[in-house]
């Protein structure tokens, strides 16, 4: 269960630290005018965008059908489909065969399913070492923390503190230089991909057509995580199914200039099982991991269902106004920013994060950025509204709630109470002084108060110098 308590502590610290706000201003700025600027340059985006919608909901109505036809392509391939119910599951699959095969360290390449499994943390119990091969991975790894951004894990990270970091673990020699932190970090991580005997990665796409799993990346490290160890694992959640290679294509291009703005990554690796005799690359085992872990229960809602449609662009936390101030770690959760405020209570429940859905603005703006369209402002009325309903049954607690909202409906309704009520809050205003005076005194307003800036009321109402100017 996420600490609610521990959110707002997050919240507070995260709006203090300096150094973190200047890494967001900087870091989702380019990455909004990136985006922007890319997608200009596609005159029918919209219509690429409805097409890769409709898509993902047809496939989430049949989504039974089309993962059975992915794992018969994959098992006539060579490969092996594992289906695993939970995370759990998941993560005893792997740590069982590294026991097998008498394995204590495997590489892995930057997944957030795994993350969300808590795949490191499990193998580390089982004492099997999982070294993260993305740089941004690898610099979260070595501080001991989580991801805070989809495709950015140490977004929240200067440059100095991830040299730093490097200068007391790995040993690297006090510099500023972008390209020796680099180039100390692939000097080590080579070293771990030629003695590593079994490679996870994550899945962007399975395509049920061919059997293919596709990896999306700029840093190459996913393909050497398949190709040099002996067993390739790939971590998908069955939501990341499609039906056909021609919907790749669309896909391919809403997700790169969604959250990069490139018009196409560095790499872009389509695996069709293990290699094959003729092939010099290659692992020699193939296992797809399929993780259902709370997706089945998004599915039957028809409605929310849309939430499974997500492909991790990113590109809604870059624009959210919210996650721009406070970063990815004040959330608590493994999916942060809008897309992790509606798909967080889902795959949990609305006890277990109850902040989530009300973390947001309800600007908009994530679902005009949304490369897939989903309503991401009506996910959150809905899971907001399933919220309120689940809090009626303590009736304690919604009791001053709704005396409030009560007696705001009732001056609201009546022109009269209006006009009373408009009078007596400025006398009350200038009595107090500041707005922020009186929330000293009105406990439950105090939180709403902190981070607002409340107008100066007028010296007459609008009613008032109405009235002046007809007499």
């Amino acid at each position: 269960m996420i600490n609610t308590a521990k959110i707002n502590r997050n919240v507070e610290a995260a709006l203090a630290d300096r150094q973190l706000q200047r890494n967001l201003c900087s870091t989702l700025g380019k990455s909004v005018r990136m985006r922007d600027d890319s997608v200009a340059e596609v005159p029918n985006w919209e219509e690429l965008s409805r097409y890769a919608r409709d898509v993902k909901l047809h496939t989430l109505s049949r989504l039974d059908h089309y993962l059975a036809m992915l794992e018969e392509k994959i098992t006539a391939q060579g490969g092996k489909v594992i289906w695993a119910e939970t995370g759990q599951e998941a993560v005893q699959f792997i740590v069982d065969l590294a026991r097998q095969r008498k394995i204590g360290k495997l590489v892995k390449s930057k997944s957030m399913l795994s993350e969300e499994i808590h795949l490191n943390s499990m193998l580390g119990r089982a004492q099997i070492e999982s070294i993260e091969t993305d740089l941004g991975e690898y610099i979260v790894q070595l501080a001991g923390e989580t991801p805070s951004h989809l495709l950015a894990p140490a977004l929240h990270k200067s440059q100095k503190e991830i040299a730093d970091l490097f200068v007391r673990n790995l040993g690297m020699t006090p510099s500023g230089d972008v390209h020796e932190i680099t180039s100390t970090a692939r000097r080590v991580l080579r070293e771990h991909f030629l003695s590593a005997p079994i490679g996870v990665t994550g899945v962007n796409f399975g395509v049920a057509e061919t059997g293919t799993i596709v990896l999306v990346e700029n840093e190459g490290n996913a393909r050497l995580s398949v190709s040099v160890p002996q067993i390739h694992i790939a971590l998908m959640g069955i939501e990341k199914v499609i039906p056909r290679t021609r919907d790749l294509a669309v896909f391919l291009k809403v997700l790169i200039r969604s959250a990069t703005g490139q018009k196409m990554t560095s790499y872009i690796s389509c695996l069709n099982g293990p290699r094959r005799p003729e092939e010099l690359t290659g692992p020699d085992e193939f296992y797809l991991v399929l993780v259902d872990n709370g997706r089945s229960k998004i599915l039957a809602d028809r409605f929310l269902r849309q939430t499974l449609s997500c492909i991790r662009c990113g590109a809604c936390q870059n624009i959210c106004p919210v996650y721009q101030r406070i970063g990815g770690h004040a959330y608590e959760s493994t999916y942060q920013g809008p897309i992790g405020a509606i798909l967080t209570p889902q795959l949990t429940s609305l006890a277990a994060a109850p902040e989530h859905a009300f973390a947001s603005s309800l600007c908009g703006a994530c679902q005009e950025v949304c490369p897939v369209q989903i309503e991401i402002p009506h996910i959150l009325l809905k899971l907001r509204e399933q919220a309120q309903r689940e809090k009626k049954t303590k009736a304690s607690q919604l009791s001053l709630e709704r005396l409030v909202m009560g007696g705001w409906a009732l001056v609201m309704c009546s022109p009269r109470l209006y006009v009373v009520f408009s009078r007596w809050t400025r006398r009350l205003w200038r009595w107090v002084g500041d707005i922020r005076g009186l929330g000293r005194f009105l406990t439950p307003l105090t939180h709403w108060y902190k981070h607002r800036e409340i107008p100066e009321l007028a010296a007459r109402s609008f009613r008032e110098l109405y009235r002046s100017r007809e007499e």
